[in-house]
C-alpha cells in the first residue's frame, strides 16, 4: 500500500498504524517508484528470507540449548543429504536415514510425547524458538507426570518427519517444532504440529498446527499454553487435527485451567 499524501497529519496516521504492523503500509514514493529508503528495506527483507532458506542449522548448539529437562537429545539426519537436496526432494525431507533409525530404536519405550525439532526452512528460527518454546511447555507438562521420550533434533526434516520419529521411539504424540517459510517481514517463524498416534499413513489432515511463534507473533509462553492445552485433549479423546478444535484461546482469555 502506498501513500502520496506528505503532509504532516497524513505522516501521523500512518506513523500510528505502523505500531499495529509489521506490513509494508504508507510507503514512500518518488514519482511511479518506491523512495530509496522503502525500496533498501524492501530489498535487505529479501535477502533475509533467502538467508533463512538456504542456512545449515547449527544442531550441536541447539541441542545444548534443549538438553536443560535432563532429558537425553539425539541427533539424526533426513534422507536428504544436504540443503539443495532438501528443497529439490521433499520427499527425502520426509524419511530418515537408516542409522537415524538405529539410533531412534535404541531409544524405544512407551512414551506419552515426543518433540522433535528440525530447521525446516528456516534454522534461524529453531535456534532461537525452539528451546525457550520446549521449557515453557515442559512447565506446564511438568504436573501430568508424562513420560517424554528424548529431544530429537532432525537435520533437514519436513514436517512429517516427526511421524517417523515418534513411530519409533513409542510415542504416543509428536510435536514438531520446525522453522515455517520465511516471508519479508519474518524469516524466523517457527510452527509446531501436534499429532495423535503418528504412523505411515498420517495426513496433515491429522496434525493441529500453531503458526508464527516469535516474539513478535505468538510469543512463547502464549503457544506453550497452546501446544499443552491440544496435548491433554489429544490424550482425553483420542483425535488430533481437524477433528480436534482449539479452544486454548476461549481458556486464555477466560483464564479457566487447561
Amino acid at each position: 500500500m502506498s501513500n502520496d499524501d506528505s503532509t504532516p497529519a497524513a505522516a501521523d496516521i500512518w506513523t500510528e498504524l505502523r505500531r499495529l504492523t509489521a506490513a509494508r503500509i504508507g510507503l514512500e514514493r518518488s514519482g511511479a517508484s518506491l523512495a530509496t529508503a522503502p525500496l533498501l528495506a524492501f530489498q535487505l527483507a529479501h535477502a533475509q528470507a533467502r538467508d533463512a532458506v538456504h542456512a545449515e542449522l547449527d544442531a550441536p548448539r541447539l541441542a545444548s540449548d534443549v538438553a536443560l529437562h535432563g532429558l537425553p537429545v539425539l541427533t539424526i539426519e533426513s534422507a536428504a543429504a544436504d540443503k539443495k537436496t532438501y528443497l529439490m526432494r521433499p520427499d527425502l525431507g520426509r524419511a530418515l536415514t537408516a542409522a537415524g533409525e538405529a539410533a531412534l530404536a535404541s531409544h524405544a519405550g512407551a512414551y506419552d510425547v515426543v518433540f522433535v525439532v528440525s530447521d525446516g526452512l528456516s534454522a534461524r528460527a529453531v535456534e532461537v524458538h525452539a528451546a525457550p518454546v520446549i521449557t515453557e511447555a515442559m512447565a506446564l507438562l511438568r504436573t501430568d507426570a508424562l513420560h517424554i521420550a528424548p529431544i530429537v533434533i532432525v537435520r533437514h526434516g519436513r514436517v512429517a518427519i516427526g511421524d517417523a520419529v515418534a513411530a519409533l521411539l513409542g510415542a504416543q504424540s509428536a510435536v514438531m517444532l520446525i522453522g515455517e517459510r520465511p516471508g519479508l517481514s519474518a524469516p524466523d517463524s517457527m510452527g509446531a504440529y501436534l499429532t495423535f498416534q503418528p504412523n505411515a499413513k498420517t495426513s496433515d489432515a491429522d496434525r493441529n498446527c500453531i503458526s508464527n511463534i516469535r516474539p513478535a507473533g505468538i510469543g512463547y509462553a502464549d503457544a506453550a499454553f497452546k501446544l499443552a492445552h491440544l496435548l491433554k485433549a489429544m490424550r482425553k479423546r483420542g483425535v488430533s487435527g481437524i477433528r480436534l478444535k482449539d479452544d486454548s484461546e476461549r481458556l486464555r482469555i477466560g483464564g479457566g485451567p487447561l
